[in-house]
């Protein structure tokens, strides 16, 4: 066999491969951000899609599905200079794979800390009954704030759930001999 020849198999090999490996398929409920020497390009939802060879790259795979983060207990004051631990559960989700890509740099720290600001602020404005009380108008509110900040980065914040809500244990201690008092108090009547 020619050398020429066994040249030019070798040359159309590697260019096949090049144009296989270039192929690429998004699967269901997944978007990918597309750069084009280095600036956002295209973004490729869910289908099959073929790059350019050393020109396009795939920047970021995003998961388009609702999304859950649990963030660590926060200490926060209410307004009646109660200092207790609360901890919160995020439901969010990618609405523009671009801004998730390009708006902020970490994402999932900056949703963590935006809610611990958010939910210090809320409540630092109420007394320690209404904490306690008032878990779907907290959940409400932090949500509304998060979804408002987060929005120019292609995220949209579903739900927001207080978690767990756990005072100092002397303000246990207090509550439970109240409910104690109390259940003692209807049981004699």
């Amino acid at each position: 066999m020619p050398e020429w020849l066994i040249g030019f198999v070798i040359v159309v090999a590697i260019i096949v491969a090049i144009i296989v490996a270039n192929i690429k398929v998004v699967p269901q409920a997944n978007a990918y951000v597309i750069e084009r020497f280095g600036v956002y390009f295209k973004t490729w939802n869910t289908g099959l899609h073929v790059k350019v060879p050393f020109i396009d790259r795939i920047s970021r795979k995003v998961s388009l599905k609702e999304q859950v983060v649990d963030f660590e207990p926060q200490s926060v004051i209410t307004k009646d200079n109660v200092s207790m631990q609360i901890d919160t559960v995020v439901y969010f989700q990618i609405t523009d794979p671009k801004l998730y890509t390009y708006g902020v740099e970490r994402p999932i720290m900056a949703i963590e800390n935006l809610c611990a600001t958010t939910l210090r602020n809320i409540i630092g404005e109420l007394e320690l009954d209404n904490t306690l009380t008032s878990r779907d108008n907290i959940n409400d509110r932090i949500r509304e704030k998060l979804d408002e900040a987060t929005d120019p980065w292609g995220i949209k914040v579903k739900r927001v759930e207080l978690k767990n809500i756990l005072p100092p244990r002397e303000i246990q201690v207090a509550m439970e001999k109240q409910m104690k008092a109390e259940r003692e108090r209807r049981a004699k009547t």
